[in-house]
């Protein structure tokens, strides 16, 4: 009889395997036989049977898994003892090709319901990541052509099972998800695995045998596609820094990983390395030359990173720049970002329209970059940069936003004594403060390289030199001559344990007495050039004003008129809030005709923006004062000047109005369940709101014509935003006043003109006061009034809620649209509620 050829006679045993596994009534021996035909078909055996071997991996070992998933229900699987069921069922699965074990197995547990079966497939791949077979999985793709049969489809699915698998088993299991398969704890074992095929790839490339690490590249670049860079790259990172240190090899196989990235994978990657490296000496040495030889790379590394995205902390600037740096064939990029760091951050449309966060990101990377340069690149740039520094502080200084001026102010001091032109620099004043003072000290080079074993060990004995011990610190001090007996003696008989009188209240005696009447005050302001007597009249002259009123009426506009004009002359001390609270008083005072002149002036000639400042600043303050209380008592004693520093600009501080728009939001809240609640406030009158209009309106009489040195809606957007500010807080303190509504109308169609404002000081404003007529103008009145204008209002509010780049203007529209809705829906309710058609 002629023997059968290999294939056949394998492919007949496999199947008379699944006839006696499938058979009901067959004896537990034929079964234990049937599965230890199945385990002799994966042993290693001799020679002769490599052949049968290597067919039943290919043709046949999917189909036993397969098969004995599908019959994991059955009685002679039950029938098995533990031992059994582990050494001959088990192992099938952690023997055999371990991509055909992990694809079987996911669509196991895919298709099983929760159950023994289900947790008993579970088990096996616990095991299965436990004992490497994933490290197993991607070593037989590196060997190549020793590897598996290989195909596109073959290999997408096989990827998304290993990338995916957290997620898939978190579908299948829901709460009874194991540990093991969390993402927290797969990812950086599957960061394991792939060090380990990297390493055995290694050792291969040493002995002579080519490896493709396209496989582990696909790997890498799925997982960091898919947001998982962060925990692979923790683990894998460090370990790639220090084995590239001193081997080529590595360095060899880390660049031709990177290389194989997919395009579509190579942010992902870049992005997530660049955070999990040290210092920018091991980013160079994992990546290599990649920026040079990959499109996709250099974009990312020299415009993405720099440019366009500004999330990232300083040392990730630092090891972007520094890596660029290092090398003599990557030093034309650096020049290259320099070049466009320097047009980005002079440009006035960037200064107005992007984040402050990205502006100052922009210009820790400019600094670092000129921080880099060499000498000779230096005077190459030089024109360069100096245009880059006139330009960009012409336009950081113009801004209305104090951080950015001051940003301007470092940058252009750090570029000025970088370029040394003709032993000159410029010089500022302003506060110091933790933002300034990271942005100096990026000009010194970062000496900290990264944390290296090496150098930890040396690290005790260069702090031991430096450090002096104890024992030197003592023999110092014997050293150092005692004091005699004699002198301890004299000691005794000085005047230093006497406690010293207390003199911290004493006053220095004034020989010119302060005037007790308002006319005299006013004359001394007027006439006198006496520094002491004008400095009496000035601390007096708030109270003189509110205790006779009478006489503050007669003489008030002329008293504002001087006080407007006045200028420190003598440096006095406090000069601005005595003067601004004395204004402020007499427009409490005397409030209609002070009122008048106030807001005439404010649109006059030859005035200073920073009196039409004052103006408005003095405005705001006694219409805040008038809009308390009547019934309240206010101490006589009590003065505005009582502080040494100026009274804040409303605007400036919107802490006070943020609460009221809490407040007035908690009380349109309706909530189900009942408690304790507060008694409503009770309404009580104010001086304010029968004035209110005389705040109000001439302010927004002549706002559209220009001027020769005041242009309202051109170049001076500070005066501008400041106003708004203040019609805003007018609109905020009118609540329930008559005319509020009318006000109201008026200030929607001011600021409608400029709500898309460039500077965003202005558009603050705006929304400020967009936010102040949805607090004060009640819900009906909104509809009745307003109802033209509401739904166009609230498009805009969404509009910039969304896209505005400031970060305080996107959180105001999202205060507005919240207080808009609440109206809207409180009247609504309302209307139904009395059978009305809304």
């Amino acid at each position: 009889m002629d023997l059968l050829p290999p294939n056949t006679e394998l492919r007949l045993s496999v199947a008379q395997c699944f006839r006696t596994l499938a058979a009901a009534s067959t004896d537990d021996t034929d079964i234990i036989a049937a599965l230890q035909t199945l385990h002799s078909h994966l042993d290693e055996g001799a020679e002769s049977r490599s052949t049968a071997q290597s067919e039943f991996r290919r043709a046949h070992f999917t189909r036993t898994l397969q098969f004995l998933v599908s019959n994991i229900q059955a009685d002679w699987f039950h029938s098995l003892t533990a031992a059994q069921r582990t050494e001959l069922w088990d192992g099938l699965f952690l023997k055999g090709p371990p991509e055909q074990t992990l694809l079987v197995l996911m669509q196991g547990i895919g298709e099983l319901r929760a159950g023994t079966s289900l947790n008993h497939l579970v088990s096996i791949a616990e095991r299965f990541l436990h004992r490497g077979r994933l490290a197993d999985l991607l070593w037989s793709y590196c060997l190549g052509g020793a590897g598996p049969s290989d195909s596109h489809q073959l290999r997408e699915t096989l990827l998304g099972r290993i990338v995916a698998l957290p997620d898939l088993t978190a579908n299948k299991l829901h709460p009874n998800n194991k540990p093991l398969f969390l993402p927290q704890q797969y990812y950086p074992l599957l960061a394991t695995e792939m060090l380990t095929a990297l390493e055995r790839t290694c050792q291969a490339l040493k002995d002579g045998t080519d490896c493709s690490l396209t496989f582990v590249a696909q790997t890498l670049g799925k997982v960091c596609i898919q947001g998982h860079s962060g925990l692979v790259l923790a683990v894998m990172a460090p370990r790639l820094s220090v084995c590239t240190r001193s081997d080529m090899v590595w360095q060899r196989v880390c660049w031709k990983l990177l290389e194989n990235v997919p395009q579509l994978c190579v942010e992902s990657v870049l992005t997530g390395l660049v955070q999990a490296v040290t210092g920018p000496e091991a980013f160079g040495r994992i990546v290599g030359n990649l920026v040079l030889t990959n499109k996709k790379a250099q974009f990312v590394i020299t415009h993405k990173l720099l440019l366009l995205q500004y999330k990232y902390e300083t040392q990730v600037l630092r090891i972007i720049l520094g890596y660029l740096a290092a090398d003599r064939e990557r030093r034309p990029l650096l020049i290259q970002v320099l070049r466009s760091l320097s047009q980005t951050w002079a440009n006035p449309s960037a200064v107005k329209h992007t984040p402050l966060e990205q502006q100052l990101y922009v210009s820790k990377a400019l600094l670092l970059s000129v921080s880099l340069l060499k000498d000779s690149e230096l005077q190459e740039l030089r024109s360069d940069l100096l245009q880059c520094m006139l330009g960009g502080m012409q336009s950081h200084l113009d801004s209305s936003v104090v951080r950015i001026r001051r940003m301007g102010m470092v940058v252009g001091e750090c570029l000025s004594s970088r370029m040394n032109i003709s032993g000159t620099q410029l010089k500022f004043q302003y506060d110091q403060d933790e933002e300034t003072r990271e942005l100096l000290s990026l000009m010194t080079p970062s000496t900290a390289d990264e944390a290296e074993p090496l150098n930890r060990v040396d690290s005790p004995q260069e702090t031991s030199e430096t450090t002096p011990s104890p024992q030197k610190e003592s023999s110092q001090n014997k050293s150092e001559p005692q004091p005699s007996k004699t002198d301890q003696d004299s000691d005794l008989d000085s005047d230093d344990e006497l406690t010293p009188y207390d003199m911290s209240g004493d006053q220095e005696i004034s020989k010119a007495s302060p005037p007790r009447y308002l006319r005299d005050c006013l004359e001394i302001l007027i006439s006198s050039e006496d520094p002491e007597r004008v400095e009496l009249s000035l601390r007096v002259s708030e109270g003189l004003v509110r205790k006779n009123v009478f006489a503050t009426r007669e003489i008030s506009v002329q008293m504002t008129k001087v006080l407007l004009h006045m200028e420190d002359k003598y440096s006095i001390n406090s000069f601005l809030s005595l003067r601004q609270a004395t204004m402020v008083a007499l427009t409490v005072t005397d409030c209609i005709p002070v009122t008048q002149y106030l807001t005439t002036e404010f649109y006059s000639l030859n005035y200073s923006l920073r009196q039409r400042l004052d103006i408005l600043e003095v405005l705001a303050l006694a219409a805040q004062e008038l809009s308390k209380p009547i019934t309240e008592k206010k101490d006589p004693c009590m003065s505005i000047a009582a502080s040494t520093d100026l009274t804040p600009y409303p605007g400036d501080n919107p802490v006070h109005w943020r609460q009221e728009v809490e407040k007035r939001i908690q009380s349109k809240t309706r909530r189900l369940r009942k408690g304790a609640t507060q008694p409503p406030a009770k309404a009580t009158p104010n001086r304010y709101a029968p004035v209110a209009g005389h705040f109000f309106f001439p302010l927004l009489r002549n706002y559209d014509r220009p001027q020769v040195t005041f242009d309202l809606l051109g170049s001076d957007h500070l005066v501008l935003g400041r106003l708004i500010h203040t019609l805003g807080l007018f609109m905020h303190l009118a609540v329930n006043a008559p005319i509020a509504a009318q006000m109201g109308r008026a200030l929607l169609d001011f600021v409608w003109a400029v709500r898309y404002h460039v500077d965003q000081i202005v558009r603050r404003g705006v929304l400020f006061a967009v936010c102040s007529v949805f607090l004060s103008v009640n819900s009906q009145n909104l509809l009745v009034d307003l109802s033209d204008q509401l739904f166009e209002t609230r498009i805009w509010l969404a509009d910039v809620a969304e896209g505005d780049p400031d970060e305080d203007c996107r959180s105001l529209a999202v205060q507005s649209l919240v207080l808009l809705d609440k109206s809207l829906k409180k009247q609504l309710q309302d209307q139904q509620a009395l059978g009305l058609e809304s």
